[in-house]
């Protein structure tokens, strides 16, 4: 890993080890992906102000995100089936996050389930909940989490309906890998990633299997998760949810400046820009296009945060320059992990740390906290 010095390092060395069906689920946008790749090049757009002659010593990339510590202002964001790049992956991510003093966010679609998460963490963790037609689990869920000491819970607004990604959908996705000749073929040829796949027992939806009502075993999943989101949801919803959990809540998916305005009257406590990572509604904006107008439209009434494209520590001084307290990444970590699982995720982090340190310098500043518009040309 020590040749890794970019997050395109990490991303090739994932592709040589992790079967083709989710190193693709991981590795994809919607439709054309149009809107995946703009959540890319849109950073590369944005411009850098070079200064000189100005103290450099004693920088710090540390500050809060809703009123937490962080060694930088980035959380790794909730990712479904992280437990495929690698065996445990969303246990060993945590671990990772932890160590590095950032926050780690699982997802409702995780592999390893809340409980796997909490007995390797002894810090908390936020949890990120998709809102089901059936509201029991859904309340059962917000409930595990507080149990878990889960410290904030990310509410995602942006999939009432999937999306399609046709790479998923020509790959035959499912957890576990369907055995069909194609998917054994995709498997033989990543003998390593069996191998640790064949050591642990978290090959399945770990918050879902067991928990839902007449989801016991693998075959029944399918069916359940194809009915159960719930293209109802609403602005109302928000408000049992944020009653129900009683903590601190993050609405993620916010694109539109209205939706924006809409969201200060939920309490939330931030607001994460996003656009699911282009695997939602090809054709929006991308996320870093959309972070100013949304910033500007609600002004300090709302923590705002960002999630989408982030590729180096550049992208996250952009971010953060553009107002942003916080970022999030999730294809940088699932590259790493993919790569070299616990210590994957560890090198991706240090590479973006050590990316935004250096540039942060450069432009003039010592702080993050003192990061803002005038670094950028």
């Amino acid at each position: 890993m020590d040749k890794m010095l970019t997050i395109a390092d990490l991303k090739r060395k994932a592709e040589r080890r992790v079967p083709r069906m989710f190193f693709d689920y991981a590795d994809s946008g919607a439709w054309t992906e149009s809107t995946y790749r703009a959540n890319e090049d849109d950073f590369a757009k944005i411009k850098l102000r070079q200064r000189v002659l100005v103290d450099m010593t004693d920088r710090s990339l540390a500050t809060e995100m809703i009123g937490e510590k962080v060694s930088m202002p980035v959380a790794l964001s909730p990712t479904g089936l992280t437990g495929m790049q690698h065996a445990d992956g969303e246990m060993l991510a945590a671990k990772a996050a932890e160590e590095f003093g950032v926050p780690f966010t699982l997802s409702t679609m995780s592999i390893c389930s809340i409980e796997d998460v909490a007995s390797v963490t002894s810090k908390p963790f936020w949890f990120q909940l998709y809102v089901m037609k059936d509201r029991d689990f859904v309340n059962n869920l917000i409930d595990r989490a507080k149990a878990a000491g889960c410290s904030a819970l990310v509410l995602t607004l942006d999939l009432q309906i999937l999306g399609q990604r046709h790479k998923d959908l020509r790959n035959g996705l499912s957890a576990p890998p369907k055995f069909t000749p194609k998917h054994i073929w995709q498997m033989a040829t990543r003998p390593k990633w069996c191998l640790d796949m064949a050591r642990t027992k978290r090959r399945s939806f770990g918050n879902i299997v067991g928990h839902a009502k007449n989801v016991s075993d693998l075959s029944s999943l399918p069916s359940w998760t194809a009915e159960q989101f719930d293209p109802r949801l609403s602005w109302k919803d928000v408000e049992w949810i944020k009653e129900r959990w009683g903590g601190k809540l993050i609405l993620k998916g916010i694109l539109d400046e209205e939706d924006a305005r809409a969201s200060l009257d939920t309490g939330a406590d931030a607001i994460i820009v996003s656009n699911h990572g282009g695997r939602q509604l090809d054709g929006a904006h991308s996320s870093i296009a959309m972070l100013p107008k949304i910033v500007d439209a609600v002004g300090d009434r709302v923590e705002v945060h960002m999630d989408g494209g982030i590729r180096s520590g550049q992208d996250v001084l952009k971010a953060v320059a553009l107002g942003a307290k916080g970022t999030y990444i999730g294809r940088p970590f699932l590259y790493g992990l993919g790569a070299d699982g616990k210590q994957g995720v560890t090198t991706a982090l240090e590479i973006i740390r050590k990316e935004m340190d250096v540039s942060m310098a450069l432009c003039g500043k010592r702080l993050i906290r003192d990061v803002d518009r005038s670094i950028l040309a």
